[in-house]
């Protein structure tokens, strides 16, 4: 008999419209644990924060998948299944195998991809469904679009497992089938970054004879030495000779280099401003952050092509914890000329967000907005966890927020749990829908009336959020010690318990700050907090009441613009 097994991967967030993500990337040997990390964040004003459970197990002979587009919905392929496939929760399956991505279009004709073949989404389901490590799943990912073709444009991945990560980028031949893609592990106490720009320029390739009998590079025509360590770099044997037969530009209007010289990047996705000030920028703000040696790569950040290029990893001055990659995910470009809480745009209350659109013009002259890592329209984040030292299920962790990274708390999601906690659950709401369960209308309801007096408001939140995540570190390492040696079953039980446990208490602060919020800002007033209820008098009436005044360049600007008829006369 023929099984078929259907994967809708748009259900995940609306992945047609999810084109302007962030990713960040922690080697082992740059965490202060010893675990590997990525993050992810889904940028897209259609993407609604909910988290997928796609379930494992072993399967017959003659089953096939059958895979849809993720943007269009449309039927795309149907392929073999494999013998056996893993439990994934949202980005990171049961083997602590974590993928995210962002997606960077890449040059025409090339930016649409193959007419039939697999997207970027499925591509990275498939993977974690398949795959029990990176070297795994580069391996899956490379053979899956030689076999069936690559019908998407341009993507950065993100991959981890307990002990390496990895930057893959690929991109399609237009209309020949595959792919031409480049994979590099980030090495030991290096951190690295992508934001919906190319960003592996030259990178080392396969010698007929490696020095010493090291393999530092191989190419698709050797994939059967992608295990051994040595192994740093993967490439598909012709991404040199198809830019040359295609004469694409960037690398065919260089005919001095030589193949040695080769730029993924350059070639594939050449840098411009958006591209630096949109895409760069929001790697340079992660960089900034965690090493203090940056300020050299600062104007290129914020467009100028012919600075100091921005590396593609770096060594970090310290090493990082699961919180501080949390705050790495919440940046307005603070301490930098691009930050977006001091200039008029902020208004009164410095607010960080600037509603869309990003670019506009004044008398004739062209003008761009900030793209930062925190934005008002992300669906859903994770910073995905891997340690090397606890059984898989227990070792995995994906730390999933929805909503606005600033003001989200992330909440641990175990790798091997098999319930989806409700507020976080498929199909409870939607984005147009409303859920008074859902963690995604929760969120929003308290970062979109936060957003009216910001400076203000995003205090007490920022407050609540740092005592839940500090709590939910301390029930994850507090479980992993004690559910260490648990069998299976009762591990499995036990990940469920701990997860939706987390999960509700989160929805419960949440919604007291909700209350709290809504009744100590109400109508531009600010009232006194005392243990976490507004301040009364002994009989209930309400004081401490203040009404903060505007600060005065807001007043000059009001003046300036309408003195004439606001200014009292005696």
């Amino acid at each position: 008999m023929k099984y078929k097994i259907f994967i809708v991967i748009a259900l995940l967030c609306g992945w047609n419209a999810a084109r302007a993500c962030t990713n960040f990337i922690c080697s082992r040997g740059a965490s202060a644990d010893g675990s590997t990390m990525i993050t992810y964040a889904a940028d897209s004003h259609t993407c609604y924060g909910q988290l997928r459970y796609h379930r494992g197990g072993d399967h017959q002979p003659g089953e096939t998948v059958k895979l849809y587009n993720y943007g269009s919905l449309k039927f795309q392929i149907e392929i073999p299944q494999v013998a056996h496939t893993y439990n994934v929760v949202g980005f990171i399956n049961e083997k602590q195998l974590a993928i995210g991505e962002t997606t960077w279009g890449g040059i025409s004709p090339l930016d649409k991809g193959n007419a039939e073949g697999i997207d970027y989404g499925n591509l990275i389901y498939l993977a974690l469904q398949r795959a029990a490590n990176c070297r795994e799943a580069i391996k899956v990912m490379a053979e899956l679009v030689e076999t069936y073709g690559y019908a998407d444009g341009g993507e950065s991945f993100s991959l981890a497992d307990p002990k390496e990560v990895w930057i893959f980028e690929i991109t399609s031949k237009g209309s020949e089938k595959g792919a031409v893609w480049v994979a590099r592990r980030v090495p030991e106490g290096y951190v690295c970054g992508h934001a919906n720009q190319a960003r592996i320029t030259t990178f080392p390739q396969e010698q007929r004879k490696a020095k010493n009998g090291e393999r530092k590079a191989i190419s698709s025509k050797n994939l059967k030495y992608i295990f051994e360590p040595e192994v740093e770099c993967v490439y598909s044997a012709d991404v040199v000779t198809f830019a040359k037969a295609r004469n694409i530009a960037a690398y065919a209007g260089q005919p001095k280099h030589t193949d040695a010289d080769f730029s993924y990047a350059d070639t594939y996705n050449p840098l411009t401003f958006s591209g630096l000030r949109a895409c760069e920028a929001r790697v340079y703000a992660m960089f900034n952050r965690v090493n203090g040696n940056m300020k050299q790569y600062e104007a290129f950040a914020m467009g100028d092509k012919t600075a100091k290029r921005l590396p593609l990893w770096i060594e970090p001055d310290r090493k990082l914890t699961v919180r501080d990659v949390m705050e790495l995910m919440r940046d307005h470009y603070e301490g930098t000329p691009m930050d977006m809480t001091g200039d008029v745009g902020a208004g009164p209350f410095h607010c960080p967000y600037r509603w869309r659109p990003m670019d506009f013009e004044v008398d004739g002259k062209k003008y761009v907005h900030e793209r930062a890592i925190s934005t008002q329209q992300t669906g859903f984040s994770f910073i995905a966890q891997c340690r090397s030292w606890l059984p898989d299920k227990l070792g995995g962790i994906i730390w999933f927020g929805v909503d606005d990274t600033y003001s989200t708390v992330y909440c641990p999601m175990f790798c091997g749990i098999t319930q989806v906690p409700v507020c976080f659950e498929e199909g409870n709401g939607s984005m147009s829908q409303y859920s008074e369960t859902s963690a995604f209308w929760l969120f929003n309801r308290v970062s979109n009336f936060c957003y009216l007096r910001y400076d203000s408001m995003i205090v007490d939140i920022r407050r609540v959020q740092g005592e839940l995540e500090k709590d939910f570190v301390q029930i994850a390492d507090g479980v992993s010690s004690q559910y260490e040696n648990y069998d299976d079953a009762r591990l499995v039980a036990a990940l469920n318990k701990t997860s939706n446990r987390c999960a509700d208490q989160m929805m419960l602060r949440w919604k007291e700050l909700d209350q709290l919020l809504l009744m100590k800002y109400i109508d531009g007033n600010i009232k006194t907090v005392e243990n976490g209820r507004i301040k009364t008098t002994p009989t209930g009436v309400v004081t401490g009441i203040r009404q903060p005044p505007y600060p005065e360049w807001f007043y000059r600007q009001i003046v300036a613009d309408h003195g004439k008829v606001l200014e009292v006369k005696e």
